[in-house]
């Protein structure tokens, strides 16, 4: 709050470059080793809208590739089978987008990789790119299978595509360098938001230079915003950023997170409530069925009026979940042992309570 409030007293926007945007840029660079280069944008829907604008300028092809269930933002081009909102509301793609829009957009079940393998083999020479939460978080958490990561890289590196990864929900909140940190995989464009802004409204793509010399004005690929990293939520995020890189910051927000997710499916077994629980970082997820899913059409079979009735009998208690069942949770630094204990109490409580509903 220091940080903003000082900020705001320098000016609100200025329309062009700042030194506090410098410093954040080359902050991510040193956090992520896959960014050589970075670009701040106003929000996750543009980053991820600019990176395969510049996945197609740079390859000279059409085609991308995404994942059922995972969102990408609201551009047209990605809403066709996405999750988060759309997922809750019933309605996996949007009114409003024409076909020609999502001609080119190739949509597989999230780690599936023979699918990829055969979209490759298919189509591998007008493939720009494939995009994906490297951990899924917007059809409830959904962890990648062993090797998935590894195969998209491995196809995307035999057939000159470009592998982006959309850190928006993830990027300094599973762990120091997001996913590709804790999996050892290296993306060739990444996208990041919330987090690098401290909440505020702020957005960055970056990756291999090679690639970001496609981005006007050293190439072809135009992009621009007035709001691009605007000063204050620079500061909100370089204040945000030198917080959590403080030594056991990630070991004790996993370790609390850990703790949430166990205790409620410990809760909800006492009950008798078919439920599990996962984890990683400060993320977490919980399903009303009796296995941790592994894919869209896994998460789509929860008990979605479970779900609902343990969300209001939690809201009726005090504790505001994400009011979706498609919606990972996330742990912050300020939920305490008593805050999480306090939860459980009223978690177990709420279980009781659905299952002499059922």
């Amino acid at each position: 709050m220091r940080a903003v409030q000082d900020a705001a007293t320098a000016g609100l926007s200025f329309g062009a470059p700042t030194e506090a945007e410098v410093k954040l840029a080359e902050l991510l660079i040193e956090r992520l080793p896959s960014l050589e280069q970075v670009r701040l944008v106003s929000s996750g829907t543009e980053a991820t809208m600019t990176a395969i604008r510049l996945a197609r300028g740079a390859t000279g092809r059409n085609k991308i590739i995404k994942f059922e269930g995972c969102y990408h933002g609201h551009s047209d081009s990605l809403l066709v089978k996405a999750g988060s909102g759309l997922l809750t509301l019933g309605n996996p793609s949007s009114a409003g987008v024409p076909p020609e829009f999502v001609a080119h957009t190739i949509t597989l079940d999230f780690n599936n990789l023979p699918a990829v393998q055969s979209a490759f083999a298919e189509h591998g020479q007008d493939i720009a790119c494939v995009i994906v939460e490297p951990v899924a978080g917007n059809m409830n958490l959904i962890k990648p299978a062993q090797g998935f990561l590894e195969g998209l890289r491995e196809l995307c590196t035999g057939h000159g595509s470009v592998l982006i990864f959309d850190e928006v929900m993830t990027g300094f909140r599973v762990g120091p360098q997001g996913v590709q940190g804790l999996t050892g995989v290296r993306p060739d464009l990444t996208t990041l938001a919330k987090v690098i802004g401290g909440g505020m409204p702020v957005g960055a793509f970056g990756g291999r230079a090679d690639l970001m010399r496609h981005i006007a004005p050293l190439g072809g690929v135009y992009q621009a915003g007035t709001l691009s990293g605007n000063p204050v939520a620079v500061a909100a995020g370089l204040a945000t950023l030198r917080l959590i890189g403080q030594p056991g910051f990630y070991e004790d927000l996993s370790a609390r997170t850990e703790r949430l997710a166990l205790g409620l499916a410990e809760r909800a077994r006492a009950a008798g409530v078919p439920f599990s629980a996962d984890s990683v970082g400060g993320m977490f997820g919980m399903y009303f069925r009796a296995e941790v899913p592994a894919s869209f059409a896994e998460a789509s079979s929860c008990d979605g009026e479970a779900f609902k009735r343990f969300f209001h009998a939690m809201l009726a208690r005090g504790v505001h979940f994400a009011p979706s069942a498609f919606e990972a949770g996330f742990v912050s630094a300020t939920h305490d042992d008593a805050v999480l204990q306090a939860t459980l109490d009223k978690a177990e409580e709420a279980f009781r309570e659905i299952r002499q509903a059922a």
